[in-house]
């Protein structure tokens, strides 16, 4: 299994994988290590970079976005689901490795570098789609059981899973304003707008903190300010990230450089959709061209607890 083509690209993009999952440092785990920038979790939320592990439960996906960059054209052979705390010592130990790397460095922060030894977040968000994994619950239950708070990026596809879930904070990703649009930017594995629409409602039971995440290209997934505005509004997340696609990956086959928006539009959007809503307009990121708005009664820094004795985490 291991000598397959599509483990052999992952392994040489920085992937490592662990039973069904994988866990890969970023960019910003490099920059912040060294001293410098962090990524928008930091600066939207106060999540620190170099403490933060990027990794994911599975590696299949039931979309297939024109705008996503991760290598998803090539699915790893099924494997079979890894039990929760096999993942969670797999995955923590293999981000150990990536960290160590930096200890002999002479530009390494010798702070930060304490730091990220002592992970404290887990941003289930590297590649595929995290609710097709059949342990998602316990994994979560885990992960929270040690004191990190958790990121769930889902497409919102699998509403049923959703509704069991309650990590630190919800993303559902929302590319679309209507479902033919939704069909063309997503390319979806068979109906499921739907599910989404369903997903969308579960915000409003307010579980845990919600964000409606928007990867914008130009061309493609720009327009639609009001269907955008009425989907989110009855869904009434905490928050609202609106995002500049970046030419990047394998997205590159599937899209121009053009396709890529300034980040002048982004703000243009933000400002727009924050009127529609009654969000303001919280901060931004230009370097990554990402916005943030707000709904008027969230607090939007992260501060960790005590996990409660009912097990219901953050």
């Amino acid at each position: 299994m291991r000598d397959t083509m599509a483990e052999k690209t992952l392994a040489r993009q920085g992937y490592h994988l662990v039973g069904s999952g994988a866990v890969k440092p970023c960019l910003w785990l490099n920059r912040s290590l060294r001293g410098g920038d962090q990524c928008y979790k930091h600066h939207f939320y106060g999540i620190a970079s170099h403490r933060c592990v990027q990794m994911t439960p599975t590696l299949e996906c039931n979309h297939l976005c024109l705008h996503c960059w991760r290598p998803i054209d090539d699915p790893v052979p099924g494997r079979e689901a890894t039990e929760p705390a096999e993942l969670l010592e797999g995955i923590l130990q293999g981000q150990q490795r990536f960290i160590s790397g930096y200890g002999g460095s002479a530009t390494t922060d010798p702070e930060r570098l304490a730091e990220a030894r002592d992970p404290k977040h887990m941003a289930i968000s590297l590649m595929g789609e995290p609710t097709l994994y059949p342990y998602l619950k316990e994994f979560i239950d885990l992960v929270m059981k040690r004191g990190m708070t958790t990121f769930l990026v889902s497409n919102a596809t699998r509403p049923e899973v959703l509704a069991e879930l309650r990590p630190t904070q919800l993303y559902l990703s929302l590319n679309a304003p209507n479902e033919e649009k939704y069909r063309q930017v997503c390319n979806p594995s068979q109906e499921l707008w739907p599910e989404v629409l369903q997903s969308l409602q579960l915000l409003k039971e307010r579980r845990c903190r919600s964000v409606i995440r928007m990867t914008l290209a130009r061309g493609l997934n720009m327009d639609g300010i009001e269907d955008y505005a009425r989907l989110i509004g009855d869904a009434e997340p905490d928050f609202v990230e609106l995002k500049a696609y970046m030419h990047l990956g394998r997205s590159r086959a599937r899209l121009e450089r053009a396709a890529m928006p300034q980040h002048s539009e982004i703000m243009a959007l933000a400002h727009s959709l924050g009127e529609l809503l009654g969000y303001r307009l919280e901060a931004e990121v230009p370097l990554s061209r990402v916005a943030l708005l707000s709904r008027e009664s969230s607090s939007r820094f992260i501060e960790m607890r005590v996990q409660p004795d009912d097990g219901e985490g953050f």
